[in-house]
């Protein structure tokens, strides 16, 4: 048997298709375990409790961050979204590799309190691609695209905090990077 894995971290800027690499890796690796948020808010169609969010009201994520139970959290568009550190320890212990899909607040909170977790930074091709990601909607608003914009400056130079860093130029080969540094082959 070998070591327990490491926690792996996968963060970078909005719009940079985190969500599409892990859902890309994942119907390969169905064997890497996403660790599942818990969040304040209220479950959309289709979303089951346990599967996509643990859903939970603001008195009982009150507590889970009271008694230190989770391993980051953050607010977001006026709700909270954590991550139950007991799961995330009970896969690593049974040598299941744990990958958390987070922000760069998230990344940072799990820096301090696992230090041993290893940190992976997606980046965009170039600043303009992710101007293109952010904008290609058309649908929102100019000051929403704005704050967004602004956001990813500030996320992309936050990249020398982290161990590694993954440019997606394409879903297959960051994935493929991304199981690598995972050590699942």
């Amino acid at each position: 048997m070998s070591e327990r894995p490491r926690l792996t971290v996968l963060s970078g800027p909005s719009g940079v298709g985190k969500s599409t690499v892990v859902a890309h890796m994942r119907k390969e690796h169905p064997e890497v375990w996403l660790s599942v948020s818990a969040t304040t808010r209220k479950p959309r169609p289709g979303e089951k409790h346990g599967v996509h969010y643990f859903f939970v009201t603001d008195e009982e994520m009150d507590k889970l961050i009271a008694n230190g139970e989770l391993l980051e959290w953050a607010e977001f568009a006026g709700n909270r979204y954590g991550t139950p550190r007991a799961a995330v320890l009970e896969h690593l212990e049974a040598g299941v590799p744990v990958l958390l899909e987070i922000d760069l607040q998230g990344a940072r909170q799990v820096r301090e309190s696992m230090a041993e977790a290893q940190l992976v930074f997606l980046a965009p091709p170039s600043w303009e691609e992710l101007v293109r990601r952010l904008t290609g909607r058309g649908t929102e608003p100019p000051d929403v695209i704005e704050r967004r914009l602004s956001a990813a400056k500030i996320e992309l130079a936050a990249e020398p905090e982290f161990d590694e860093t993954l440019v997606n130029t394409s879903v297959e080969d960051v994935a493929r990077e991304l199981l690598a540094l995972m050590d699942v082959v």
